[in-house]
């Protein structure tokens, strides 16, 4: 644990978990719309450059309502998103007229993941020359279960624990904590929490489990538009990347490292 303020801290180094609770990472990139990438025939070149990693194409249509001028009319919209996964479907890749995102449930280390989201961004503009971008994003999601929810008391800091950790404990059903953090290069969304089995809130992103559960959601984001430089994006990457993991060791104790296979 550290006890810096992990949102200006120097980040610490990393301690692999041999047993990581991380049950899912996204980066997204977000661009001005290019609207030829609703059509099929234009992202084939796209597909052919990732087919050997991620060879399974699921497209998915999605309807939203756009309020006319009138102000008493809307116009149903369908948005095509290129969903492309990997043999065992642990990564996935989703290209859409306005983003691109990458995102895994099988996290093996920092390195892994940044140098995924270099070559896509790299086929990205090879394919579409990209000029701008207008946001950058990453989240990482935990989750304690079983013994360990059960202990979590001792696996975070007091801080994180609020009414969950308690005498009131026995009786929460649910608890659901958030704070929007403002950096200078960009913010944070913290949200964590006890939530029941079978539940969630955010269904898109987090799997409801049968069992009760402890979820630590850490998203981080800029949206100051900036021309597309590879190297630059992928700084930012490496940056956005440290200051999760900071407030991921802030937040958790010496005892939850250990539990999930870290060596101190």
């Amino acid at each position: 644990m550290i006890d810096a303020n992990p949102l200006i801290a120097t980040p610490p180094s990393e301690v692999p978990l041999t047993n990581a609770p991380l049950v899912r990472a996204i980066a997204q990139v977000r661009f001005p719309p290019i609207l030829s990438i609703e059509q099929q025939a234009f992202v084939g070149a796209f597909q052919e450059s990732i087919r050997a990693e991620y060879p399974t194409l699921e497209p998915v249509k999605t309807q939203s309502l756009i309020l006319n001028t009138d102000g008493a009319s809307v116009t149903p919209t369908i948005q095509t998103t290129w969903c492309f996964w990997n043999t065992d479907r642990t990564w996935r890749i989703s290209l859409s007229s306005s983003s691109v995102s990458i995102e895994t449930t099988k996290y093996t280390s920092r390195t892994d993941f940044l140098a995924r989201l270099e070559d896509l961004l790299v086929k990205l503009h090879s394919n579409f020359h990209l000029s701008q971008i207008d946001r950058v994003g990453l989240r990482y999601i935990d989750r304690v279960v079983g013994q360990n929810l059960e202990d979590i008391s001792q696996l975070i800091r007091p801080e994180m624990a609020g009414i969950s950790c308690s005498d009131l404990q026995e009786y929460v059903h649910q608890v659901l904590h958030e704070s929007l953090f403002l950096l200078p290069e960009a913010q944070i969304s913290a949200r964590w929490g006890v939530m029941p089995a079978n539940a969630t809130f955010d269904p898109y992103t987090i799997e409801a489990v049968s069992e009760r559960s402890w979820i630590l959601d850490l998203d981080i984001s800029a949206t100051n538009p900036q021309v597309f430089n590879l190297e630059a994006l992928m700084a930012q990457a490496l940056r956005f990347t440290e200051r999760i993991y900071t407030f991921f060791r802030w937040a958790v104790t010496d005892e939850f490292l250990r539990r999930y296979g870290g060596e101190l």
